[in-house]
């Protein structure tokens, strides 16, 4: 991993511990392969600290950018998936 996560200086050290959490979730679906609820579960922890769709939109293109995995495609195939899902992108 030679880039850096997207993070606010602002948030508190569990806020910053929920978008990096968020982020590990993108990259096991790359990488290995993730269940469908752990992929949703960290989404909705990232939720919780990013509400604004434009900050979630400019912290999620600053992460693909960085990385080349897209948090919107593992998202959607979360949450188009079946029930018992592994997601791998």
């Amino acid at each position: 991993m030679e880039y850096q996560y997207p993070l606010d200086v602002d948030w508190t050290t569990e806020e910053k511990m929920a978008v990096i959490s968020f982020f590990q979730a993108v990259e096991k679906a790359y990488e290995k392969g993730i269940a469908k609820q752990e992929v949703l579960d960290a989404y909705k922890r990232f939720k919780e600290v990013v509400p604004s769709k434009a900050e979630e939109k400019t912290h999620c293109a600053a992460f693909e950018k960085g990385s080349g995995y897209s948090p919107y495609r593992t998202v959607t195939s979360a949450r188009e998936a079946v029930e018992t899902a592994i997601i791998r992108m």
